[in-house]
């Protein structure tokens, strides 16, 4: 019978059936950071369980680390050095690779990861965070895992899962100029909602995604989670061997028949198809409180639940576009890699923000990124337009009771969700692709980096 990709994955990766009825898979790789990190390793210890192998299992600080230049182990997180401190000690006792706060390979876990080439085509990754599904741009199976479940991974290399759906998500067509695939995925869950993935696997195919380079993939994966998707996956090609090829935990050669067997057969049974015409997508930007609630850039708000319009103070058939912002933020592990920050600052050379902006900052997504972007003066346009230009991590994609943006100010974020209080108390995110926060930032309110990119072009 014909197989899907996530089929092919988990079939060479289940160990058998439990009494309970479930599968066992056996687990490849298990990523830690240093919010969950130390308390688990810390359980298993008490518990005399041993890391059963600890070749298989990394840990980065990235969570709550400090995002601010000479930054050591101290954070703005009140008892945040203890986790990190406590995480370092762990890691050591139990001789687990640790990406620290100032190894020049540090980075958001889901960055780093590709960077170094630990997840790899077909392989079974976990972290206990829900972005882990990024890393499915790569045709592996990733998820993300509870800290109870990391432990088990560790100390057994397997964990227990129920068999879910599958879904493919094909995207047609040719993306328009200053449309990326952070549009694609959220008129996705702007169309389907952000529940539409629940309980499935989704397959993500087409021309737009085969067009992809490897980090607008990693980006489209991102954001499985945000319409509840156990995880999200794209076919490995080669661009994806190509961008592996010579990373530190990479194989020598990609020659293997496993590798070119990863791809979903002709006439593979999908649980769901969806397809969405890509040539049709805008610029995106959310204005309510659910990842859901998301319009083009050029579109009047419609009539959502009235808690939404509450919170962001938007009224149904008013313009997003125009509504004045107070901070902008460009990072996570959804858009802060080389070629987002390229894109921003292709944006902004030559630009400054708006004076009504209170706080404009850029957090590479690994340090290995701040080199490279600092290597092609990308810094030195942000700063030079009003942005801070920080060190690498999760810093304000989530607010952990550390640093924060004014309380009540309007967001426009590169993030992956706008929830209440998300970024602060108070604070309401609108995300958008880093050309969109470019964009807005400049023009202190919400507004379509199309206009730019045109302007930008006519001055060739």
């Amino acid at each position: 019978m014909p197989k899907t990709l996530f089929e092919k994955i988990w079939d060479t990766h289940a160990v058998g059936l439990t009494a309970g009825g479930t599968t066992l898979i056996a687990i490849d790789r298990v990523f830690l950071h240093e919010r969950t990190g130390a308390a688990a390793l810390k359980r298993m210890a008490e518990m005399g369980r041993p890391v059963r192998d600890p070749g298989r299992v990394f840990a980065v600080m990235d969570h709550i680390v400090d995002t601010r230049p000479g930054r050591g182990d101290s954070t703005l997180m009140q008892g945040g050095e203890s986790f990190i401190t406590e995480t370092r000690a762990a890691c050591k006792e139990a001789g687990i690779t640790l990406f620290d706060v100032n190894d020049r390979d540090q980075g958001i876990v889901h960055v780093i990861s590709p960077e170094q080439g630990i997840v790899l085509p077909g392989v079974t990754l976990v972290a206990p965070d829900s972005h882990t599904c990024t890393q499915g741009a790569f045709g592996a199976l990733a998820w993300g895992i509870g800290s109870s479940e990391a432990e088990h991974a560790m100390v057994t290399g397997t964990l227990r899962l129920e068999k879910p759906k599958t879904m493919r998500v094909r995207f047609d067509g040719v993306l328009a100029p200053g449309v990326t695939a952070k549009d694609m995925i959220l008129a996705l869950i702007a169309d389907q909602g952000a529940g539409g993935g629940a309980g499935h696997v989704v397959e993500f195919t087409g021309d737009a995604v085969s067009a992809m380079d490897m980090e607008a993939r990693m980006t489209l994966c991102n954001m499985a989670t945000e319409f509840s998707a156990m995880t999200g996956l794209i076919a490995p090609d080669a661009k994806t061997y190509e961008y592996l090829a010579g990373k530190t935990y990479a194989p020598a050669t990609f020659d293997d028949p496993y590798w070119a067997s990863l791809t979903s057969d002709e006439g593979a049974n999908f649980d769901q198809d969806i397809v969405i015409d890509t040539s049709a997508i805008a610029p995106m930007v959310s204005w309510g409180t659910s990842p859901e609630h998301t319009i083009p850039v050029d579109g009047a708000i419609p009539q959502g639940p009235a808690r939404a319009h509450e919170y962001t103070g938007l009224n149904a058939g008013a313009q997003l576009a125009g509504t004045p912002i107070d901070v902008a933020f460009i990072g996570s592990c959804t858009n802060s890699r080389i070629s987002d920050l390229r894109r921003a600052a292709k944006l902004l050379k030559g630009r400054r923000v708006a004076p009504s902006i209170q706080k404009a900052m850029v957090v590479p997504g690994s340090l290995s990124v701040k080199r490279q972007a600092e290597a092609e003066g990308l810094d030195k346009v942000f700063t030079a337009a009003g942005f801070e230009w920080r060190m690498s991590g999760c810093s304000l994609c989530f607010y952990a009771g550390g640093e924060g943006f004014p309380k009540g100010a309007r967001a426009i974020s590169s993030t992956n969700r706008n929830f209440e209080g998300r970024q602060g108390p108070g604070i309401k995110t609108h995300i958008a692709s880093p050309e969109t926060v470019a964009a807005s930032a400049i023009a202190g309110a919400i507004a379509d980096p199309r206009a730019l990119i045109r302007g930008n072009e006519a001055a060739k």
